[in-house]
């Protein structure tokens, strides 16, 4: 079986938790591609955010993980990206419903609102959970042809 590939990224808020994850996945079987920041330095969540989800949107990587101070900046640019669904989860139940119900492929933690361990704990949570289709599809498809519109009303054909 293939390893699955994730994009991991954070500002300089989420630089502590992200070293964590890093270590979490050191002895799993996945491939971690760390997009940065790489200290504690003043950066900005939507740099590392856009790298992350156009992996993901272009299937460079399977899943994404971002990480700020609260999760909110990063979840609101990656949703900007066409074919992403970002969740930000500060629960295991909400990290298990966004991968049940939304088959969320960025994860986006609040390294300020919840503890490092259990960040961890809704980590593995959302990386267990399968997306569980069935009446959920139909949903997505929505999704889906909303974005499709709003991508040909910003980019409408030349006649």
């Amino acid at each position: 079986m293939e390893k699955i590939k994730i994009s991991l990224g954070s500002d300089h808020a989420g630089f502590d938790l992200k070293k964590e994850i890093l270590k979490y996945f050191r002895d799993k079987d996945y491939l971690v591609s760390d997009e940065g920041t790489y200290s504690l330095q003043r950066s900005d969540y939507a740099d590392y955010a856009k790298i992350v989800a156009e992996k993901v949107r272009d299937k460079v990587v399977d899943k994404g993980i971002l990480i700020c101070g609260t999760g909110i900046g990063m979840s609101i640019v990656a949703n900007k990206i066409h074919k992403i669904r970002a969740s930000l989860c500060v629960t295991e139940y909400m990290a298990e419903m966004s991968r049940l119900h939304n088959d969320a492929n960025i994860l986006c933690l609040g390294a300020r609102l919840v503890e490092n361990n259990q960040n961890i704990l809704i980590l593995q949570k959302w990386l267990e959970t399968e997306f569980e289709g069935d009446r959920h599809i139909k949903r997505l498809k929505k999704i889906t042809l909303l974005e499709q519109k709003i991508q040909k009303n910003f980019h409408p054909k030349k006649n």
